[in-house]
């Protein structure tokens, strides 16, 4: 299989270290991902070839991510576990449920997914194969 194009990693620039910890790091573990590196500033997780940093870099402006600003919205993971269990267990880490209304087909009627943001303002979609 072909590798050129493929996504190699996500950086995340967090405000809070410890805060992304708690949040990314559960999540990121919770969807199958291994602990993969660690220095002073950042933390990332790995599934597969491919892996997500979150990092609070001394070079870093602002303390929020603005997900409605030009930039990144979201990221979308594929999930096999129970979404309903999923999302119960991320309020307990920092998340929190977004559209609750549309729950869980924010995403339209054939497309069952959870939306959760952080306490960075970070979205995340867990949406279920």
């Amino acid at each position: 299989m072909p590798s050129s194009g493929l996504l190699h990693h996500v950086e995340l620039w967090v405000p809070d270290l410890t805060r992304a910890e708690r949040s990314w790091g559960w999540l990121l573990t919770r969807l199958g991902a291994e602990p993969f590196q660690s220095w002073e500033h950042g933390r990332s997780w790995r599934s597969g070839d491919v892996y997500v940093v979150v990092e609070q870099s001394p070079a870093l402006v602002g303390d929020r991510h603005e997900r409605r600003s030009p930039g990144l919205n979201h990221l979308a993971f594929h999930t096999d576990d129970d979404l309903e269990a999923l999302v119960r267990e991320a309020t307990e880490h920092g998340w929190r449920l977004l559209f609750p209304d549309r729950h869980p087909f924010a995403g339209g009627p054939e497309h069952r997914a959870a939306y959760l943001e952080d306490e960075d303002g970070f979205e995340v979609e867990l949406v279920s194969r």
